[in-house]
């Protein structure tokens, strides 16, 4: 289909609007992940809608030393990916035309959570990313905005501002697209060399080796809540004793913990921190995706297994959710 380059927010509005718009937030260097946002939203658009995906490298977004300088830009492939994709218009900015008045001196601020991980490995990041996702969607006026769950705390933070602030648009996730070895899709996978790339599938790795013990240990602890109304094994526990009993069922029930978790995906970082070259990892984290803390030993619900790492000087992130206790087994 044939997409339309827009520079300008005043080209944007004067476009005759029917049906939903959807908007992609990307910062280019378009990849299937992005593609495939790009299709959900053309899907959730429908045919009457319009699908607009945004291009722009927002510098608020880059700390001192990060990668601003060498961020790919490749706007004429950009278009056709996005083209391809159902998109109607690319809308590419300039930072005059984002911030008409320089770096602007009101900031979205992201709070504790916009503190933690991500925030405390990229001081400022959320901020910078908040205030232009807000500039973004008053610019794009949109009725839903998709964004990948590979940026799990980004997402979860675009939620809390769209909710906290009463921004009248739809917000929705996207599961992550990964290459046939395992890593996750991101435009920084082209930083790597073929030895950097061996090391940096212990990423998705160590996120598998979590979610298989977590699914094996639910798995066990769904046969266990079966077994004890049988009465052979009511009896079996009672010749015991009741210490025996309470033990067994402790175990069961710690079974799936977090710490389970955590260690199966430690192990595997730990090895690829002895590659050549090696891993340097910045954080494995078991969070609650509310608020992005830490989950104790008997949380239940939803949860994110995330984990961020450097191999040479290109840093990734990546992340799986899973569901402990009550709501199920791994998602």
């Amino acid at each position: 289909m044939t997409t339309t380059l827009l520079r300008t927010a005043g080209e944007l509005h004067a476009r005759a609007r029917t049906g939903r718009r959807a908007v992609v937030m990307t910062m280019g260097a378009l990849h299937e992940g992005h593609a495939t946002l790009i299709r959900a939203a053309r899907e959730s658009a429908g045919a009457d809608g319009e699908v607009v995906v945004t291009v722009f490298v927002n510098p608020l977004q880059f700390g001192e030393g990060e990668d601003l300088d060498r961020y790919p830009r490749t706007l004429d492939a950009d278009l056709g990916i996005a083209g391809q994709a159902g998109a109607d218009v690319v809308f590419a900015p300039s930072a005059d035309e984002v911030y008409p008045g320089g770096e602007p001196q009101v900031r979205i601020s992201a709070g504790p959570m916009g503190e933690r991980l991500e925030g405390a490995a990229r001081p400022g990041h959320f901020d910078g990313m908040l205030t232009v996702v807000a500039k973004l969607l008053h610019l794009t006026r949109p009725d839903v905005a998709l964004y990948g769950q590979k940026d799990a705390q980004q997402l979860a933070l675009i939620r809390r501002m769209v909710r906290d602030l009463n921004f009248g648009v739809d917000i929705v996730g996207v599961p992550t697209v990964r290459e046939d070895d395992g890593l996750a899709l991101s435009s920084r996978n082209r930083y790597l060399s073929a030895a950097e790339r061996r090391t940096a599938l212990a990423l998705s790795g160590a996120l598998f080796a979590g979610r298989d013990r977590h699914a094996a240990q639910e798995a066990l602890r769904a046969r266990a809540r079966e077994v004890p109304s049988t009465r052979a094994r009511a009896e079996a526990l009672g010749a015991l004793g009741e210490s025996r009993a309470a033990a067994d069922a402790h175990a069961v029930a710690t079974a799936a913990g977090p710490a389970a978790v955590r260690a199966a995906a430690r192990q595997v970082l730990d090895a690829a921190a002895r590659l050549t070259p090696p891993l340097t990892l910045d954080y494995l984290a078991l969070v609650d995706p509310s608020d992005f803390t830490e989950i104790g030993d008997r949380f239940t619900g939803e949860a994110v297994l995330a984990v961020a790492a450097r191999v040479g000087t290109t840093r990734l992130i990546d992340n799986i959710p899973l569901t402990f206790g009550t709501l199920g087994a791994a998602s």
